[in-house]
């Protein structure tokens, strides 16, 4: 599938949605301190900045990067870091596929997709072969966003896939199929090593793994990795981890710096150097059907997936990152880690 770098352009409102506006009239009789010192002026120049940064666009991939986001363990952002990477890409003038593959339909929530029982689904693509662009809908506050929503007819199919012929690569079929120009797909899979995930390692030629910065969030890690050298090596040759992020950062504990640094000693260059941090603004977005890019576009962590985004984009380009911007983490020296971390990953 080749990307159409012509078929989306500059948008005049790159970030749709709630903005927090300065208002002129003094509340105050005393003189009131620049606006670049005040909470709100900081926000505000925080959200100018980032809105501008996302106007830049960035090079398009030659070809459409299918990334399979995974992480067996629950509660690690998956879903969070998908949608809110997929808009940040639009954002930046691609045209972006976000396929939810979770039975819990999270991912369709968060794009304000619509996705009861009665919605054409990718369930429907992956059991009775409907052709994937019957369910790809519109994301309705970002240009060049689309989303194929889940069901919770989708639970039902791990079991339903195992009579079918080319179980394991179905929704790789479907996405081959699909004639519109993209120039990411990002597949958001549940927290299992189940038939679904399978579908997207198969489908997809990148892996992106989220790790929370938590010791729990290392182990199972090696079994995520052997499976997906399992379908390297008799499904899928061109799969591979490209992307690892490190996601819900608290630079206030050693633990979260300890683990950030025993990933990266392990896994050096496919980690980002953008972390995204602990923030309330990405975990109340999705109650407004909104990514944290049009909930508040001035927050940490707006910012920080914007940023990632930006990160990945350029690698996919072989363009040296500049992190004059990003959330990059500290550096820790090796005595300060815990041996026992190393368990989890081996």
């Amino acid at each position: 599938m080749r990307s159409d770098a012509n078929i989306a352009g500059p948008m005049t409102d790159p970030v749709p949605g709630p903005r927090t506006e300065l208002s002129g009239e003094d509340v105050s009789r005393e003189t009131p301190p620049p606006m670049d010192d005040t909470p709100i002026g900081r926000a505000a120049q925080l959200a100018v900045e980032a809105l501008g940064r996302a106007g830049e666009g960035l090079p398009r991939p030659e070809q459409t990067r299918v990334m399979v986001v995974a992480n067996q363990k629950g509660g690690v952002g998956k879903t969070t870091t998908t949608v809110n990477l997929a808009a940040s890409l639009a954002l930046h003038g691609g045209r972006v596929l976000v396929v939810d593959l979770d039975p819990q339909g999270n991912a369709s929530t968060a794009l304000g997709i619509d996705h009861h029982a009665e919605v054409p689904s990718i369930y429907d693509v992956l059991v009775d072969s409907k052709p994937l662009s019957d369910v790809v809908q519109p994301v309705p506050d970002v240009e060049g966003l689309f989303c194929a929503p889940a069901t919770i007819d989708l639970a039902g199919a791990e079991i339903e896939l195992v009579s079918l012929v080319a179980r394991e690569s179905r929704l790789e079929r479907a996405i081959e199929a699909y004639e519109q120009p993209l120039d990411y797909i990002l597949i958001d899979c549940p927290p299992s090593l189940g038939l679904l995930t399978v579908n997207a390692l198969v489908a997809g030629a990148e892996v992106l793994i989220p790790i929370q910065c938590e010791y729990y969030a290392l182990e199972g890690l090696g079994q995520l990795l052997r499976n997906v050298d399992l379908v390297r090596g008799h499904l899928n040759p061109k799969l591979h981890v490209s992307t690892i992020l490190l996601t819900m950062y608290d630079g206030r504990t050693r633990l979260a710096s300890q683990v950030a640094d025993e990933v990266r000693s392990h896994f050096g260059g496919e980690v980002l150097r953008t972390s995204i941090p602990r923030s309330v603004r990405i975990s109340e977005a999705p109650s407004y059907g909104q990514t944290v890019l049009t909930y508040d576009p001035g927050s940490s962590g707006a910012l920080s997936y914007l940023e990632a985004a930006r990160e990945i984009a350029l690698r996919g380009v072989n363009v040296n990152y500049d992190a004059q911007h990003a959330h990059a983490l500290p550096e820790f020296s090796q005595h300060d880690q815990h041996s026992s971390m190393q368990e989890g990953i081996q």
